[in-house]
């Protein structure tokens, strides 16, 4: 049996991978210790939660999470994320689920590259979307032809974020928000693929501006000829998750659950003619991808998990994309402006 270490308890520590556990512990027993969850948060102190030990320190969270047994959960802000994985790495950590995005830069990239290839990190990224159940689904079509060709992807994802934004920069830009999810999901769709388009808008509110927080505007070109466009507004008054994929014979228009109050997704199919279908279907996908991600730790490890390439690829575009609307400012941007991307 596994344990748990849990190392940044805010928002996607507390909020979302804690209760997400529980239900993997209810779903599949025998998978987690019984042992109660260990947390350590270098930058805030917390409550007592049920079923949590609190550890003022990575060191003393070894006494009570041997290395070895345990899987952390790295939930720290990505900017910050080097130095603490570098610890857990030298007090004998191996098993490290990193939240989303891997890095935010490419110097960030290359810092976790170097440290998992000497400490032989077995590292899983909590970019969830890979396992749900409409991502399957999606992927089934793709793969499956029943519709014909993919030949585009939209991707929509918006929700109001005024004040995580304000209270804690623990995300530089509106590019490492949402978009880290729908990037890893059109790679695995679609394949690799090189940006056409960037652009990003300031968060802005009375009488204040978050810089670079407000909307952020992605597309690219695959190299297998799909193109995909992915728009996160972080201003918008409404949540919405929604991917829609434009085949030959058909088009399909997904929606993600938007919140933990619902685990509920939805995927509509209209064909020519206007002959469309609705299925709705339970989409727990944290629950899924962290069950997936004990399972494999529990048994032989694997030097790579299968998502790292895509999630590598992520990181390199989203990068691109901040560099170019760094320079060029708020608007789109040619493909003949941009160099690098996936080749």
């Amino acid at each position: 049996m596994l344990h748990t270490l849990i190392v940044g308890m805010g928002r996607s520590g507390q909020g979302l991978h804690l209760p997400a556990l529980a239900r993997v512990r209810a779903a599949a027993p025998g998978l987690l210790a019984r042992a109660p969850v260990v947390a350590v948060d270098p930058f805030r102190a917390r409550p007592e939660l049920p079923g949590v030990v609190e550890a003022g320190s990575l060191e003393e969270a070894v006494r009570l999470s041997p290395p070895a047994r345990t899987v952390v959960h790295l939930c720290t802000p990505p900017a910050a994320r080097e130095n603490v994985l570098a610890r857990l790495a030298g007090l004998g950590y191996r098993k490290i689920i990193v939240e989303k995005p891997l890095a935010v830069d490419l110097t960030g990239l290359m810092a976790v590259a170097r440290i998992r290839r000497r400490w032989d990190l077995d590292v899983t990224v909590a970019t969830h979307w890979l396992d749900s159940g409409l991502t399957r689904r999606l992927r089934a079509a793709v793969r499956g032809g029943r519709y014909g060709e993919l030949r585009r992807i939209d991707v929509i994802q918006n929700k109001p974020r005024f004040t995580r934004s304000t209270a804690a920069l623990d995300h530089p830009t509106a590019f490492d928000v949402e978009l880290p999810h729908a990037l890893a999901v059109v790679l695995s769709l679609a394949g690799g693929a090189r940006i056409a388009g960037a652009s990003s808008d300031d968060m802005v509110f009375e009488r204040s501006r978050v810089p670079r927080l407000g909307r952020a505007r992605l597309r690219l070109d695959h190299v297998g000829g799909v193109r995909t466009e992915i728009d996160s507004d972080l201003t918008s008054p409404v949540r919405e998750r929604r991917i829609t994929l434009e085949f030959d014979r058909a088009v399909l228009v997904g929606h993600y659950p938007c919140s933990e109050a619902d685990h509920c997704a939805q995927l509509r199919v209209v064909r020519p003619g206007g002959e469309a279908t609705r299925s709705v279907f339970t989409d727990d996908a944290f629950a899924a991808f962290l069950r997936g991600a004990y399972g494999r730790y529990a048994g032989p490890v694997s030097r790579m998990h299968r998502t790292l390439p895509v999630q590598v690829d992520t990181v390199r575009l989203l990068t691109e994309a901040k560099r170019l609307c760094d320079g060029q400012g708020p608007g789109a941007l040619r493909r003949e402006e941009v160099q690098g991307g996936v080749r």
